[in-house]
């Protein structure tokens, strides 16, 4: 796929990153870009060679302002309501597939990240921000229901319910510092050091075992929703035992009377 909207690079082996990139329009998600981020995010489920990716928008504006509204409001009113339905389901399990890519996402904000511009954010596994970010569930401000693009789901389980409730029927802004004091974010470095604190970070995760990481991942994919502190130990357990068998296969131990 010929990307217009969204840039693919491949900094160095084993990182990949991603930019979204419409800057004149504060890296909004249009229908084209809904597409290529569909199309991205099922390449790299599938490349074993990428191990982290790093999730950024291009320009100096910020990281992205959600969906871009006066593109949304011609294509939406030209719509009927199973038209609308598959829309909405295609913007909303871009986060979906954000989860099901076993590699860590680390993402880099800078100025505003809102409505699905925030949900995307709290889809990725790790938050390096700037000072000037900022962060709002807007969907309430436009005439929508506060939930939307699985803020609901993510907001009360990254911060807690009291100020996920806030957030999403204000529509009101959290800051940078908010955000960090929250536990929303790794860290708030000044603009300028962005991007290097960023790839420092994917370097750091990129050296870990591949497999280790996959299986982290997954982990606290299952873990978010896992009925108790049993299944929990049940996931974590079969990752260990996994990952040694492995380690003892790799070094010419007689590990095949385990399997």
């Amino acid at each position: 796929m010929d990307y217009e909207t969204i840039s693919w690079d491949v900094p160095e082996q084993g990182l990949g990153e991603i930019s979204l990139n419409r800057p004149r329009r504060f890296n909004s998600v249009s229908y084209r870009m809904m597409e290529e981020l569909e199309h991205i995010w099922e390449f790299i489920r599938r490349n074993k060679d990428i191990l982290v990716v790093i999730l950024k928008g291009s320009g100096e504006r910020g990281f992205c302002a959600g969906l871009d509204m006066k593109e949304a409001v011609t294509l939406i009113g030209s719509m009927n309501a199973d038209q609308f339905y598959e829309f909405q389901s295609r913007l909303a399990r871009i986060m979906v597939a954000m989860r099901r890519a076993p590699q860590p996402i680390v993402c880099a904000i800078h100025g505003p990240a809102v409505g699905l511009g925030f949900s995307m954010a709290l889809a990725s596994d790790v938050r390096i921000i700037s000072s000037d970010a900022r962060f709002s569930a807007a969907f309430i401000n436009v005439g929508l229901g506060g939930a939307d693009m699985a803020c609901s789901y993510f907001l009360p389980r990254l911060m807690g319910a009291g100020r996920a409730y806030e957030l999403m029927l204000t529509g009101n802004f959290l800051s940078a510092q908010e955000a960090l004091s929250l536990g929303l974010v790794s860290r708030v470095v000044e603009r300028d050091s962005l991007m290097a604190e960023t790839l420092d970070m994917a370097r750091t995760i990129k050296g870990k075992n591949p497999l280790g990481l996959r299986l982290t991942k997954e982990a606290i994919n299952v873990n978010m929703d896992v009925g108790g502190l049993e299944q929990a130990l049940s996931i974590e357990d079969r990752n260990q035992t996994l990952l040694l068998l492995r380690s003892m296969l790799e070094r010419g131990n007689k590990a095949s009377r385990y399997f």
